[in-house]
């Protein structure tokens, strides 16, 4: 016979008391640095079209999936360096690394690249380690991780030629690179210490700028630690033009689907503003996960969809 639910509540009490903690710590780190926490909706008129990611719909609204677009309209009107950490919704996400309804952290930094976003997620992960861990050290599923700086990084390129074979920038094959990115590339990072994979090719850029001196690939970097996908970020794309171009090719992809998409017109004409900025999201529940050394979500969340 399974546990009740109060029994469930109870076994996971001390890792919420520490999910508690951790989310502390993460909002006095950003103040120090001089961020200032900030809010946007949860239920918006429209979001960035992505052709993976399903939303929930709400009246013809939908619920966030993420609050990058409603940020980056902040970046727009002056504000330097913003953070928040809120709820978000993605259908068809339920396994024992996802629940449909996630905790999201998100920062952006104005005037920065994604070298800076990255270092701020050393920063902020190191600085959680010596404060929970007292050290650069974690146990996480059995492995010793060291989390002292800086960490592990490779290119994709670099990283596809290594350990698959061929390399995405030069010739893109977007089913090949999903399946490789799984089998191949994220079994081999390193799992004693923190991994960031980096440029990703221009197919991928979504949101991204691409590197001035090399338009294949995007300035986009994506962080692994202990095996989790823990953040991915960029150096923001600030042409609405090139913008719009890249969300109408989702919308023809979505919409042959049958996916409900939307052009975020706001956006666009906001981004005409836009500064060179940079942002980052983190997984709150993963970053958790691994803090608590458990590998189910469920563990780090009161109330997983399903237990509702």
């Amino acid at each position: 016979m399974g546990e009740s639910e109060i029994e469930r509540l109870s076994r996971i009490k001390s890792k919420l008391e520490y999910r508690a903690r951790i989310i502390n710590s993460i909002r006095a780190f950003f103040s120090r640095e001089g961020f200032v926490e900030i809010e946007t909706p949860l239920r918006v008129p429209s979001i960035a079209p992505e052709q993976f990611i399903l939303p929930f719909t709400s009246e013809g609204w939908f619920l966030s999936t993420s609050p990058e677009l409603q940020m980056k309209r902040l970046l727009s009107a002056g504000y330097e360096r913003i953070f928040q950490i809120c709820h978000c919704f993605r259908k068809n996400e339920r396994g024992r690394q996802h629940n449909p309804e996630f905790t999201m952290l998100e920062w952006y930094r104005a005037l920065a690249d994604y070298q800076v976003i990255i270092r701020d997620t050393e920063n902020l992960v190191s600085e959680l380690a010596q404060e929970f861990k007292a050290g650069h050290e974690l146990i996480y599923q059995g492995c010793k991780i060291d989390l002292s700086l800086p960490w592990f990084r490779i290119t994709i390129a670099e990283a596809y030629q290594k350990w698959a074979g061929w390399n995405p920038d030069e010739h893109f094959d977007g089913v090949r690179f999903d399946h490789d990115m799984v089998e191949k590339i994220i079994p081999s990072l390193p799992q004693d210490k923190p991994a960031i994979l980096l440029d990703y090719p221009a197919q991928c850029a979504s949101l991204a700028r691409l590197k001035p001196d090399n338009p294949a690939v995007a300035e986009r970097a994506e962080i692994f630690i202990g095996g989790l996908e823990i953040a991915n970020g960029f150096s923001e794309l600030n042409d609405p033009l090139e913008q719009e171009r890249r969300f109408m090719q989702e919308i023809e992809l979505m919409r042959h689907e049958g996916k409900p998409a939307v052009l975020p017109v706001k956006f666009l004409e906001a981004i005409k503003k836009l500064p060179p900025a940079c942002g980052m999201a983190l997984g709150i529940d993963r970053l958790v996960m691994l803090f608590c050394d458990t590998a189910v979500i469920d563990d780090v969340i009161a109330f997983p969809s399903d237990m509702l």
